[in-house]
This record gives C-alpha cells, structure tokens and sequence, in this order.
C-alpha cells in the first residue's frame, strides 16, 4: 500500500512539473526579428496581463543608455539586442533580458543623423550566433551574437549606388532565410538583393526591378509552391523568387509618395498593402497559371492609409491607423470598415497583437493602451502612460519604435530609454 501511495505521489509530482514546464513554455515566445517570428506583428501565449483596468504590468528594469535610434529590441532567450548611438557612433547593445544589465556594446560607425531623429531605424535579425542589421546610411551588417564584431558589411550606396524615395534613412529590417539576408538598396542595378548570409557575397540580384527603396521590410511567402519575397519599394510591390531573383509578379500602386513604410500583410494567396499620405490600401490577389503569375486588385481604397505605426491580421480584420480616420477595424477579404474610433488620448501610432487584445501605443506621449481585436466595435481594457519620456530632442519628439512583447515581458523604447514591464500574470 505504501509503495503504492508513493507511486501516486510521484505520478502527481511528475504531472505537476510537467504543467508547469508546459505553462512555461506556452508562454515562452522569443522575438527574434521585426515584428516577431513571422513579421505578422502577432504573439501567442497563455497567463499573459491583458487587462490593465484589473492590474497594470509592473516595471521591471529600465536600460538609460541606448542613445538615440528607431531600433525595436530583438529578443532570444535571456539575451537582448538593440542599436541606437553613442557620442559620434552608431551602436549595438547587448542586454540581459532579464535585467537589462549591459553584456556588450559595439560601435559600427559614424552615426546616421537626420533632424527626424539620428542612429539606427530598422530592427536587428537574430539568426543562431549571428546579428543582420541596416542602419540609416544604408550600411548593412552581420556581427557576432556574442561580442557584437563585424563579419562582414556592405554598403547599399556605396557599394551599389542604392537609392531612397526620400530622406529619412534606410529603415529596413533584413530578412533571414534559409541561407540568404535579403535587403533593399533600391538601385538601378534591383531593387532587391540576396547576400550569403555567412561571408556577405551577392547572390542574386532581381535585375528586372529597379525602383527606389521605400521604408519597408520584406516578407517571405510561398504561392502556388513558389517560395518568394514579397516587399514594397517607392512605386509599388513585388514578388521576387527566393530561388534565383527573378521578378515573378510586380504591382504598382497609384498614389505612392514620400514615404512607403509599413510591412506587407500575406494570407491565402492574397498580399494586403497600405502607406500614408493619403495613398490608402490595396488587396492584390496573386494567382499561377503555368509559369506566370498573374495579379488582380481584389479591392483599392482610402479606409487604411497607415503611415508608419504598422498594420496586423488578427483572423479575417485588419487593425491600424488610419490618418484620416483614427483607429480602424477593416475586413481583409472586401476592404470594409467594421469600425473606426477616434479618441485624443490614444492617438496614432504603432501596435501589435498579442493574443485577442492589441496593444496600441500612441507616438506623442507613449501612452499603452489594450483594446479587444474584434470586429464588434472598440473595447478598451486598460491603458498605461510611460514612467517618463525622453529628454532628447528631435524635430518632432515622437515615440516612433514599435512595442514588443517576448517571452511574458513588454519592452518599449523612446530613443535612449529602454523600459521592461512583466506582462505575465
């Protein structure tokens, strides 16, 4: 009877671990490039805070030292990586993610500088023991995870007479696949290009494209069996085969101006784009009929114009900012507003989507807010101001990086503050 009662204990004991390992792991999510692991903006995870109006997540460390920059963090494990600036240079900072106590730093160079805000745009790729990141200058570069050295880098401009449509410095995020690191330089010679990721060698060039670079980051899909990069560029969007470069389908979009930004949106053969200044948002449905791909416009029109605070895809809806509206709900297969809401106090920005709920972050003051990601209309479950915002002055003072949420934590930057909620319950 006793070895029985212990079996029980035993048999309980084990089951109780594996609950929580299992709860751990549930929740355990890194973050590991720009707008997490599938660039879709999107987290999942259980016992996860999401509604503040119950109880606000807790400050858990906050890092002083990043300098300026637009950098998101990248998130893998117990490690943090982030680039910003540091006196003349631009810089790379690796954190403790638990702490935020420094591990390293490396500089990469003179600083970018731009009146909009100087230092780094886009967000660095975690991929193994290497870092991918494109600074403002057009400078691309892959570093050692463990001590931030260069491996090697390439030069968009330099090297391959790159092109902006505008002035406010490359803010791509590089994408990693496979064994390539995809990027944008936007040059006469293509728009897109493909580096091994391990010695930086150009592997292909998409020679047949040859628009100037928006402010965009790439997607990986695959349609029809063919596995392709999708990305906006200052006329339009694309297709480009992974395999070779080769231009598989390309649509350019009437109204592109200024500044196209925001990361495409991919589901069931359909590529879902929008941009700001009034350009609005296109469907495109792309299909294959023997070797050709051919492109129609499921819908066009002006009830997204998202300008840089992204969009996401949270079942068949599309949530973001439009300018003309506020906060919109949109349904993805027809283009029609489900609703739009305008409140001063959460005002445009950026946001993602952790689980049913979105996080919006307003670029004035910072200010977090939970709203439900539903169709029905807009629900609010709490919202959180910043514990302090940053004294370094721009041109306009805006809070312009996008929040992230890995593993059970919230991390939210203005230029050189880094703060660290826990977000798990």
């Amino acid at each position: 009877m006793k070895k029985k009662a212990n079996n029980k204990i035993k048999l309980s004991l084990l089951f109780l671990v594996v609950m929580m390992i299992s709860a751990m792991e549930s929740n355990a999510q890194d973050w590991s490039q720009w707008r997490g692991q599938n660039r879709e903006g999107i987290v999942k995870g259980s016992n996860l805070n999401l509604n503040w109006l119950e109880k606000k997540p807790a400050l858990i460390w906050v890092f002083r030292e990043a300098g300026t920059g637009y950098s998101s963090p990248a998130v893998v494990g117990s490690m943090l990586y982030l680039s910003g600036s540091e006196d003349d240079n631009d810089v790379v900072f690796a954190l403790d993610a638990q702490t935020g106590n420094l591990k390293w730093k490396q500089n990469l160079g003179e600083r970018y500088v731009q009146d909009r805000g100087d230092g780094p745009r886009g967000t660095i790729t975690v991929d193994g023991d290497k870092l991918y990141l494109i600074r403002g200058g057009g400078q691309i570069h892959c570093l050692s995870a463990k001590d931030g050295k260069t491996l090697w880098k390439k030069d968009f401009v330099a090297d391959f007479d790159g092109k902006m449509m505008s002035q406010w410095g490359y803010s791509e995020s590089p994408l990693v696949d496979g064994n390539l690191v995809i990027g944008t330089p936007g040059s006469e010679q293509g728009t897109l290009m493909a580096f091994d990721k391990n010695t930086g060698e150009v592997v292909w060039v998409c020679k047949e494209w040859t628009d100037q670079a928006g402010y965009s980051s790439p997607i990986v899909v695959e349609i029809d069996g063919v596995r392709q990069y999708v990305q906006q560029s200052a006329k339009g969007v694309a297709g480009v085969a992974a395999k070779d470069g080769k231009l598989l389908w390309k649509v350019e979009v009437e109204g592109y101006r200024v500044a196209v930004i925001p990361t495409p949106i991919f589901k069931d053969n359909i590529v879902y784009v929008t941009a700001g200044y009034n350009a609005g948002c296109h469907a495109i449905r792309v299909t294959k009929t023997g070797d050709t791909f051919n492109t129609e416009i499921v819908y066009a029109n002006k009830n997204m114009a998202n300008h840089h605070g992204g969009v996401v895809l949270v079942n068949d809806h599309i949530y973001g900012f439009s300018d003309a509206s506020g906060w919109v709900c949109q349904n993805f297969m027809t283009g029609e507003i489900a609703w739009r809401q305008r409140i001063r106090e959460v005002g445009k920005g950026a946001l993602l989507a952790v689980n049913d709920r979105l996080i919006l972050q307003d670029e004035r003051t910072g200010l977090l807010s939970v709203v439900e990601a539903s169709p029905n209309g807009w629900k609010e479950f709490g919202r959180m101001p910043l514990p302090e915002q940053s004294k370094l002055e721009t041109m306009d003072n805006m809070i312009w990086v996008h929040p992230v949420v890995a593993n059970g934590k919230l991390y939210v930057r203005d230029h050189d503050l880094l703060f660290c909620f826990l977000i798990e319950k």
